[in-house]
Parts: structure tokens; C-alpha cells; sequence
């Protein structure tokens, strides 16, 4: 680091992700909480368990291929360039572990360059990226509970988590994406990138896994199976509320200069901006998100005739839906997209339901898969003609382009999901036998659990003199 201010920068830069990723980790908390409320008593530990286990597989696969899938695709590859060398992302290269300097004697593939950026960054730029991970998969998981293979639900965790969302933010989610460039998209807090791709996976899962015993009656109407404790519904959710807050910073850069962005911004002042390098405020977005929380729950409350599950859920859904713009939303649009798209997402949840039958135990689809989608769709209209992009020659946002991401995201999500579940299904690996269902999946841990009650029980009964 050359100088008293590149170092002050850098290690403001290293703090400040460091934490995002210690509030974000906030989040599945949450999640491991929310998902056990809803469960019911007989399923509440592999519920547990089968969300809580995602975390280490996605760690490790992100950690061998996932980072540098981001920096290697954001051409396509073949759409406006070719593959794109990262390796400083690379698992085997030394700035993917402690490297606390320039290039050392006889040490290859690391540029002083590289050096110069990563050796303090590299670690806490992909613990954030690697919570946004985590969070896609875990999105699906509370859609598929009391009937649901662990081991198959850890599959698409992974295909999801360290393919398929990080593939889609290198296309459009990074400065130089090729959706960027050509379609103008805009999608600053991830309404698609990881909500739509997320919610479009849970679809895909629920079609093919179907729906729990006993949630449709024999005329096809369907049956509430309200959360067993909506007080860890409740908790769990506000842990989500918070841990978002570490999301959204982690998706800003928090001090940079002009000269480093090299694009058209220029003078002398430095600042913070978003994922695309366009300057923000976290001034900006404090106003934004909690304008679209307040609309989204206001909404909620109204249309669910106070229901708690589904008001926390739109409020939510209300911060998901302005994510793509809330960069550059006024806090009335905020507020206004917050309770109007998760009004339609509520809607959407119950006529799919009736419609195809599809049984999603927490409203995943509808919060994040639908309002992402229409969030992404929205910006397009809100900001169109804003530019995507410091650099010159992108394409600006628009109507159009945001459409068309927005499908692509929701699509890379479903397909390739549908297809292993179909696989998985075909081999008996998708669901458990109806005999576990109807028990409980916690069943036998249950019964082990009893008979060690029992047996200490009557122990401590026969030292009593």
C-alpha cells in the first residue's frame, strides 16, 4: 500500500465488509428460526439441520469454483468477450488465504497489481459474496419442508448457491457484466439476481417434490397448516430485517476514487457507490429501505386482516421488491412499489396455490421469487433512462433490458433445478417414503431421544433410597 491514505482506505474497505458479513450471518439465524416456527413439533429438527447444513457446503464449494465464476464470466463467455482471467480467485493461488503483502520470492500467479488489491480484500470481498450465496439457497429451503430429502435439498443448495446466482451476477451484477453493457440492467440490492433466480428454484422444486399430506382436501381446495410457533415466525423474521441491513451494505463499495473507477466520473472527491460503481449514499438506501419495510407491512397487515406470518413476510417482500432501484428511488416510490408489489405477490400466492396445487410452507415463490421478479421489472419503468453505468457506451436503463433480465434470472433459476429434481425424483432421492411424512421426518431421532429420557429417568428413580 503506498501511502498513509490507500492504507487507511484499504483497511476501512477490509472493516467495513468484515462486518457486513458478521450481520449478515444474522440472516440465517433467522432463516434456521423462521423455518422451525412454521414446522411442525414432528419435523422441527431435520427442518433445522437440513437449512443449518447448507452453510458449510456452500462454503466450501464457493470457496473451489463459485468466486471465480464471478470474475470469469462476465462476458458470457461469447457474448462480448471471452473467458476473463482472475487468478487471484483461483483456490490453489496464494491471495485466496492469509497474504499480507506484495508478490514474495518465487511465488506465481500473483501480479503486484493483484497484490496491491487483494491481498487485505480478497478474503472479506468473498465472505460477502459468500453470504449472498448462502442466503439464495437457504431461500429455498423453507419452501420444501416436512417432505423433502435432506440430501436433495443440499444438491440444489449447492447448484444454486455456487453456480447458478454467482453465473448470474457476473452477467449482471458486476461493472463490466454483459447485461450491463448491452441491455442497460439495473439491479442494485439483487431483486433478481438473488430473489427472482432464488424464488424461481423453489418454484421448480415444489412443482416436482409436490405437495405436503393432507394439504388439499379431496375437492382440491387446500387446507391451512398454520406455523406451530409464530413468536420464532416472528423473530426469526426481524433477525432477517436486520441481517438485510449488512446486505445492502455489502452490496455498495464503500470509499473509492474517480481515478479508480476510470470511467466518467471525475474530480478529485471520492465516494461510496453501488455494485456497478455509480455513486450512492448509504444515506440514500437507509431512507429507501426502511420506507419500502413500512410499506411492504403496512400492506400486509390490511390484506392478510392482520395476520402476523403474512405481514412480516410482505414487509419483507417490500424491501425485495425495491432492492433493483433503491439506490436511486425517491422514498415515496419506495414506499409506494413496497406496498403494491407485495399486494400482488400475496394475491399470486393463493391463486397458484389453488390453481397448480403448489405447496410452498412459507410464501418463498411469492416474497422473493415474484417480488424480485416484478421488483427488477418496476425499476425498469421507474428509472428508465438513468444511466446503468459510469462508462461510457452502456447502454442506459430501460423498460426492456430490466424485463428481459428479469425473466432471464427467474428462467436460470427454474430450469436447471426442475431438471436435477426430475433426475433426483426418478432415483427416489427427491422425498421421503409417505410412512416418514405422516410420522414426522424427526421420528426416529424422536424415538432415540425417548428411550435416553427414559433410561436417565430410570436410573435417577433407582439411587432414590
Amino acid at each position: 500500500m503506498e501511502g498513509n491514505l490507500n492504507a487507511l482506505t484499504t483497511i476501512f474497505t477490509e472493516f467495513y465488509y468484515w462486518v457486513t458479513i458478521v450481520m449478515m450471518f444474522l440472516i440465517h439465524v433467522g432463516f434456521c428460526m423462521y423455518e422451525v416456527g412454521v414446522s411442525r413439533r414432528r419435523n422441527h429438527l431435520k427442518t433445522l439441520m437440513k437449512n443449518a447444513m447448507a452453510i458449510p457446503l456452500v462454503t466450501i464449494t464457493f470457496y473451489f469454483f463459485g468466486w471465480w465464476i464471478y470474475f470469469g464470466f462476465p462476458n458470457g463467455p461469447g457474448i462480448t468477450g471471452g473467458l476473463v482471467t482472475a487468478p487471484f480467485a483461483e483456490p490453489w493461488n496464494p491471495l485466496m488465504g492469509t497474504h499480507l503483502s506484495g508478490v514474495n520470492p518465487g511465488e506465481t500467479g500473483v501480479t503486484p497489481t493483484d497484490a496491491a488489491l487483494w491481498h487485505r480484500l480478497n478474503g472479506v470481498f468473498w465472505g460477502a459474496f459468500l453470504l449472498f450465496s448462502i442466503t439464495t439457497a437457504s431461500i429455498i429451503s423453507g419452501s420444501i419442508i416436512e417432505r423433502v430429502r435432506s440430501g436433495a435439498f443440499w444438491i440444489i443448495a449447492v447448484l444454486v448457491g455456487s453456480v447458478l446466482w454467482i453465473l448470474d451476477a457476473s452477467w449482471g451484477w458486476h461493472p463490466q457484466g454483459w447485461m450491463v453493457k448491452l441491455w442497460g440492467y439495473h439491479d442494485a440490492y439483487a431483486s433478481g439476481v438473488v430473489h427472482a433466480i432464488a424464488g424461481g428454484a423453489a418454484l421448480a422444486f415444489l412443482i416436482v417434490l409436490g405437495p405436503r399430506i393432507g394439504k388439499f382436501r379431496a375437492d382440491g381446495t387446500a387446507r391451512d397448516i398454520p406455523p406451530h410457533n409464530v413468536w420464532l415466525v416472528t423473530i426469526g423474521l426481524f433477525l432477517i430485517f436486520t441481517g438485510f441491513w449488512g446486505f445492502y451494505a455489502a452490496c455498495n463499495i464503500p470509499l473509492i476514487s474517480p481515478a479508480t473507477i476510470a470511467g466518467q466520473i471525475t474530480g478529485e472527491t471520492w465516494t461510496a457507490t453501488n455494485i456497478y460503481l455509480a455513486p450512492t449514499t448509504l444515506s440514500a438506501i437507509t431512507f429507501n429501505f426502511l420506507m419500502s419495510l413500512s410499506g411492504g407491512m403496512l400492506a400486509g397487515y390490511i390484506v392478510s386482516k392482520g395476520d402476523p406470518f403474512w405481514t412480516f413476510s410482505m414487509g419483507l417482500c417490500g424491501v425485495i421488491s425495491t432492492s433493483a432501484g433503491n439506490d436511486l428511488y425517491h422514498p415515496i416510490q419506495a414506499l409506494l412499489i413496497g406496498a403494491i408489489v407485495p399486494t400482488i405477490c400475496y394475491k399470486l400466492h393463493y391463486f397458484v396455490e389453488r390453481r397448480f396445487k403448489i405447496d410452498d410452507a412459507v410464501g418463498a415463490v411469492a416474497v422473493h421469487g415474484y417480488g424480485g421478479f416484478l421488483g427488477v421489472v418496476v425499476a425498469g419503468f421507474m428509472l428508465w433512462g438513468q444511466p446503468s453505468s459510469p462508462y461510457e457506451g452502456f447502454a442506459h436503463i430501460n423498460p426492456l433490458g430490466n424485463f428481459a433480465g428479469a425473466v432471464l434470472m427467474f428462467v436460470l433459476g427454474f430450469a436447471p433445478t426442475f431438471v436435477v429434481c426430475k433426475i433426483l425424483n426418478g432415483m427416489n432421492l427427491l422425498r421421503v417414503p409417505e410412512k416418514v411424512e405422516l410420522e414426522g421426518v424427526d421420528f426416529a431421532l424422536n424415538h432415540v431421544f425417548e428411550a435416553s429420557v427414559r433410561e436417565v429417568g430410570a436410573a435417577e428413580k433407582a439411587m432414590i433410597k
